[in-house]
């Protein structure tokens, strides 16, 4: 794999992490009703979560890539009506600020649990992963499975961090957060030009 790959990938993978979603509020949700310690436990159940998706992913388009370019072709473009889908939805959604409702006091595994079966569940974050990550493989390269699996994982350690890091500055400055419409309507923006891009490109992008 290219280290030019990995960067780009890494960059969009930052962009997407930051970006509004259930996954940032609830963290956000837990660090602010309690403490960071709270939204750090609930991001770690997270990226656990994740596994299963990455896993999933890599078992699933790697052996597609292998048996089949046509039916590969397919998952592409399937893959590009998706994400072309998602910036539709970013670029009319309202502009609502971020409101976080009072939590209940949780312990921490609790938490981590939660967090965990939160993003198992959700099938669109598998959606989402079938999606991108066979973008940036090269079969050309071989070892697709381990590609993956690499993108995978810069994924999650990227998303565990910047989690982390929205636990720690959430516990501290609450009210930058809530009831900020101006941030909202940028990150729908910003969100929505982003996927267009991303599906613009495989849509265009050849085997």
């Amino acid at each position: 794999m290219e280290f030019s790959t990995l960067l780009t990938f890494l960059g969009a993978a930052i962009i997407l992490t930051v970006m509004p979603g259930p996954d940032n509020l609830f963290v956000l949700a837990q660090s602010i009703t309690q403490d960071k310690k709270a939204g750090i436990a609930t991001s770690l159940g997270l990226c656990t979560g994740l596994l299963v998706h990455i896993g999933a992913a890599v078992l699933g388009i790697s052996a597609i890539i292998y048996q089949s370019t046509v039916i590969f072709s397919i998952v592409k473009f399937a893959g590009a009506a998706y994400l072309l889908y998602l910036a539709w939805q970013s670029l009319r959604a309202k502009d609502d600020p971020f409101t976080l409702k009072q939590q209940n006091i949780q312990a921490f595994g609790l938490l981590y649990r939660k967090g965990i079966l939160m993003n198992v569940i959700n099938p669109k974050v598998s959606l989402f992963f079938l999606a991108l990550l066979p973008q940036f493989v090269n079969p050309i390269h071989g070892y697709v499975a381990l590609q993956m699996l690499i993108l995978g994982m810069v994924f999650l350690v990227q998303a565990l961090i910047l989690f982390s890091l929205f636990s720690i500055f959430a516990g501290k400055d609450k009210k930058v957060i809530i009831g900020k419409p101006a941030i909202a309507k940028r990150s729908n923006m910003v969100q929505g030009i982003l996927f267009t891009f991303i599906g613009i490109q495989i849509a265009l992008s050849k085997q």
